[in-house]
């Protein structure tokens, strides 16, 4: 008598798309480290909720996608994108040429010293999936920008490019990858970066401790522009977030033997962590006073860096060479959950 095929064990990981309310979400689910993934693609390809054993490790001020929808702001994890943070002003200069901002158009903000940040796309709904599904080893879903097809943007930013984010659930952890591919006959400059926020539980700042995988200090003006200055990180490791604020950059980053950057915030047994790939050069961190998140935002170059480079202040500014790639992640995870 023959003996009977053992069975096929599920996959633990799926990948479902849903509409919810008024939004395009993906939702990416690791059943074996209960650990859920919510993907806003038609706001910004946002990634606004990671739940871990139940628990939101994103912040957000609200409780639905909808209300997301409805009044977008900065949340879970949102993209920078082509300048990250602040430039000094309505110009910035690119392979030695000056370019001018246009704010008739409407499709930048400022911040409160009426410095432009954060680019043009963190809320777009252009966003198209490209791919999405599951296997034994993982979740996913790929989604691509293409920015060069939009005359308002590149009105502010002349560099005809594409923009694909893939996100991938697996072993617990959700890997971001990003992967810029220059379409333009001239180099890319690449400022860019991501704006994750994260909280635990309904625990306050004044209980975390923070780690700080870098050395240097950017000196930073009182409008939060860098003024091509570095120092030595002064800030203790661990550092107590209740006898401090963040808004602060950070570069010379410390990478462990698999070339990435650790950093690392924790309350009681819970711990959430953010590692940048190499490329990712520098880390600005944002945890302000009376505010219940902290922001690890892994950057390929420091505040304003096209205006720095540009003024021989800064060295490490990267570009995407003509018909060139590039791409890099960076993982986020918990333990204790």
């Amino acid at each position: 008598m023959a003996s009977a095929l053992p069975l096929m064990s599920q996959s633990p990981y799926s990948a479902e798309k849903l509409r919810v309310g008024d939004v395009d979400v993906v939702r990416l689910d690791d059943r074996a480290h209960k650990t859920e993934v919510s993907i806003a693609v038609s706001i910004g390809n946002n990634a606004y909720e990671m739940k871990v054993n139940g628990k939101n490790v994103l912040w957000s001020p609200y409780e639905t996608a909808q209300q997301f929808h409805d009044h977008p702001t900065f949340l879970g994890i949102p993209f920078l994108e082509p300048w990250a943070n602040r430039l000094d002003s309505d110009r910035y200069f690119a392979n030695g040429h000056q370019y001018l901002l246009n704010p008739a158009l409407g499709n930048f903000r400022y911040d409160q010293n009426h410095h432009p940040i954060h680019g043009l796309v963190s809320y777009t709904p252009e966003w198209k999936v490209i791919s999405s599904g599951a296997d034994k080893d993982s979740a996913w879903v790929t989604s691509r920008l293409e920015f060069w097809r939009y005359p308002d943007w590149m009105a502010q930013f002349p560099f005809a490019h594409t923009i694909e984010m893939t996100y991938r659930l697996s072993g617990g952890s959700l890997e971001v990858r990003t992967v810029i591919d220059n379409l333009s006959n001239a180099p890319m400059p690449l400022v860019i970066g991501y704006h994750p926020y994260f909280r635990i539980g309904e625990t306050h700042r004044d209980s975390w401790t923070v780690h700080i995988a870098a050395r240097d200090h950017v000196k930073l003006t009182a409008d939060l522009i860098p003024t091509g200055e570095m120092e030595p990180l002064k800030l203790p490791d661990p550092l107590q977030l209740a006898t401090t604020q963040l808004d602060d950059v950070f570069t010379n980053l410390i990478r462990g033997a698999d070339g990435r950057a650790d950093f690392w915030f924790q309350s009681g047994s819970e711990r959430i962590w953010v590692k940048y790939g190499q490329k990712f050069k520098v880390a600005v961190i944002y945890a302000p006073p009376g505010k219940d998140f902290i922001c690890f935002e892994p950057m390929t170059a420091i505040t304003d860096a096209f205006n720095l480079a540009h003024q021989g202040k800064y060295k490490d500014l990267d570009s995407i060479a003509p018909k060139g790639r590039w791409e890099e992640s960076f993982w986020i995870g918990t333990t204790g959950y």
